[in-house]
């Protein structure tokens, strides 16, 4: 599709859901490069959940959040360090405070530059949303897990291992049973797979299966995906059962005479037989080529 073609990143408020008492999202609209954010609100405080790409979108959730906020105190957490989930956090510094994980604080100290720079090539659109970026350092760091408490409420949130990337967190609301993925969860699209060896393989499908499993195996009522539609749990397992058959139609093929080409277009044809409905096709090989370097954990 020609880039003149797509919409604009631009996070607007509008059509915002609400998804239990002081607990909204600002949908995505199915615009691409634009992510479901959250805001989850107790007695003293509310917590942003993404940042939107770059300065202007960031701008419009902070100015969405103060409003929403009336008084109380700001928090600011990113699902993970890529761009249109985190690359806005500067703004949000003196009016929030910014907690990650350390594997995620890690991943932009060191790969956010690059990542700039990648995004920056995927169009002017994505170029004008990164125009004046620079990475924001976090004011909280936790290792594993964070329990954030708003006043009368208190949200978790946990770092789950590399997966989609090194460094996701999960967000979760335990009084609302919602649960925040990032891009661990994507509604009616295939799992997106930032596979671009040398430069980037940290993406890991087999780890990301068992983070899976274990977040399907858990109570959420409500699924914020980190792009698509929020659904229930289905969307948990409707990604667990897609990673497990990649990986196995992947394995199955990897140690005969094909090539990774071929393997990638048989498993690719039988992926979009399975879920023709699903965007983001190009990203099944991607997942196959990562798959095919990796090994049972």
């Amino acid at each position: 599709m020609a880039e003149h073609a797509l919409p604009e990143p631009v996070v607007r408020v509008s059509d915002v859901r609400e998804l239990g008492h002081d607990l909204v999202v600002i949908p995505d609209r199915r615009v691409q490069l634009v992510p479901n954010i959250g805001l989850i609100g107790g007695r003293d405080s509310v917590l942003v959940v993404e940042t939107g790409m770059g300065p202007g979108n960031a701008g419009t959730v902070l100015e969405f959040a103060a409003e929403y906020a009336r008084g109380r105190k700001l928090y600011l957490t990113t699902t993970h360090f890529h761009p249109e989930h985190s690359f806005g956090a500067q703004v949000f510094a003196g009016e929030a405070t910014f907690l990650i994980n350390r594997d995620q604080a890690d991943d932009l100290k060191t790969k956010g530059p690059g990542y700039l720079e990648m995004f920056r090539g995927l169009g002017a659109s994505v170029a004008r949303q990164l125009e004046g970026v620079e990475l924001a350092r976090p004011d909280v760091v936790y290792d594993h897990e964070y329990d954030l408490d708003l006043g009368g409420r208190v949200v978790q949130l946990r770092a789950t291992g590399r997966a989609h990337s090194r460094g996701d967190q999960v967000v979760r609301v335990p009084d609302a049973e919602v649960l925040f993925t990032g891009d661990l969860v994507e509604a009616a699209q295939f799992s997106i797979f930032p596979w671009f060896p040398p430069y980037d393989t940290d993406v890991s499908g087999t780890r990301w299966l068992e983070v899976m499993r274990r977040l399907a195996a858990e109570s959420s009522r409500i699924v914020v995906p980190g792009h698509g539609d929020v659904g229930g749990p289905q969307l948990l397992a409707d990604v667990r059962d897609y990673l497990e058959l990649l990986r196995d139609e992947t394995w199955t093929r990897r140690d005969s005479a094909m090539s990774e080409e071929t393997i990638a277009e048989e498993i690719s044809a039988l992926m979009i037989r399975r879920h023709p409905d699903w965007t983001g096709q190009e990203w099944i090989e991607k997942g196959v080529g990562c798959l095919c370097s990796e090994h049972p954990v």
